[in-house]
């Protein structure tokens, strides 16, 4: 039987349990469940009278919420090779990232027993081992950055408060174009973090055994990480327990929405408006559950964090399908005010606030485009004028 102790901060929260027969096991803390004033692990685990529901029993994966935890795709496949683990495996992957997990919480081994067979020794080419776990598929660091404002990747990979993400091996300057988009988002009130390009030839203790064409990678200083504090987060995958394959399918705009509105009030839903709004407006197709998330600042009360991975996907491939759907569609061309007012039915909040707030942003955004010209003359050939073509393809381009 193998065991790794959940924590938040310093706050022993409970025990996953793997037996013998890889059946998986989570189970609360008595006086975490019990404490009135507990801080919050999860809006998935939280029951309609405020109480704490146990995650049923899995076989050989981990609960949604741990499951989501962990890194996706060529991330996940990179980092189990350094740590010495097999990528299809939750349990033993967790326990070797366990002890720097995005937000605040930890899962480090605890008791006496084997973790298994399948935790191995790490890849002979590797010269150090990376024990850090960030979510989604793109290849990516936790970072430090010096007084004088260098980036270095820590030896063990622990720790950093920034994340350097490298460079796609499919689609040109990406870094570039997320930049640009996280700016623009920025012009236009929504809430990100701070970013900057930075030379991967200048980023020291960057893993050597990684090829790559283009020389700039993108900086985000992690929002989970403040002043040498951890500050918790979950993704909207751990809120409703989609696994990571789930992420598309699970839920809708409407599913956020309303958590919002129960955590937090109207207020909170328009902020998520305007955050739509400008989704469809980018043509963004990748916003799934695990695009969005919350964050706790004082440890216990949700708001949406700041947003993250904005790309235009509407310029490295064909389909114009957004991640959620809004109002019934998922379809960027067609999404207008009918939808929005749609949303606005089915979350019980006022059509007529819901609708002001998609006028606002629209405008908003139209102003930004015009006033961001040095940012946009960053971005590669052509893609300006793809994104201004369809622009002009949107209903909700009309609004504003």
């Amino acid at each position: 039987m193998s065991t790794l102790s959940i924590t938040l901060g310093d706050r022993r929260v409970g025990t996953v349990v793997r037996l013998p027969d890889d059946r998986i096991t989570f189970a609360f803390d008595p006086a975490y469940s019990n404490d009135p004033d507990r801080p919050t692990l999860s809006l998935g685990f939280k029951t309609a009278q405020g109480g704490l529901a146990t995650p049923r029993i899995t076989h050989t994966k981990l609960a949604p919420y741990f499951t989501n935890l962990l890194p996706e795709g060529a991330l996940r496949t990179y980092l189990a090779a350094r740590v010495g683990t097999k990528p299809v495996r939750d349990f033993p992957l967790l326990a070797a990232l366990g002890s720097d997990l995005p937000g605040n919480v930890r899962a480090i081994p605890s008791g006496s027993g084997p973790l298994s067979e399948e935790l191995v020794q790490p890849s002979a080419s590797t010269d150090r081992l990376l024990k850090f776990s960030l979510a989604g598929v793109q290849l990516k660091f936790s970072a430090l950055e010096s007084v004088a404002g260098g980036l270095s990747i820590p030896a063990t990979g622990e720790g950093g408060n920034w994340i350097i993400k490298l460079p796609s091996p499919t689609f040109p300057q990406v870094p570039t174009h997320e930049l640009v988009m996280l700016e623009l988002a920025r012009a236009i009130g929504i809430p990100v973090p701070e970013t900057r390009l930075v030379s991967i030839d200048g980023i020291e203790g960057l893993p050597t055994d990684i090829p790559w064409q283009e020389r700039q990678a993108l900086a985000v200083r992690r929002f989970d990480r403040q002043e040498g504090q951890r500050i918790h987060t979950e993704d909207f995958a751990q809120v409703f327990g989609r696994y990571p394959d789930d992420k598309y399918t699970g839920a809708s705009s409407e599913n956020i929405a309303r958590v919002l509105l129960a955590e937090r009030g109207v207020e909170e839903v328009l902020d998520l408006v305007t955050r739509l709004v400008f989704t469809v407006l980018i043509g963004n197709g990748d916003m799934h559950l695990k695009n969005w998330s919350l964050i706790y600042r004082d440890g216990r009360t949700a708001t949406l964090s700041p947003a993250y991975d904005y790309i235009s996907t509407i310029i490295y491939m064909t389909d114009d399908t957004l991640g959620l759907s809004i109002g019934g569609s998922k379809v960027m061309q067609e999404i207008g005010l009918d939808h929005f007012a749609k949303f606005a039915d089915r979350v019980g909040v006022p059509s007529r606030a819901v609708s002001d707030r998609v006028h606002d942003t629209v405008t908003d955004f139209k102003m930004a485009w015009r006033n961001l010209g040095n940012y946009l003359a960053q971005l590669p050939a052509g893609h300006v004028d793809t994104m201004e073509r369809y622009f002009a393809s949107l209903a909700l381009w009309r609004v504003g």
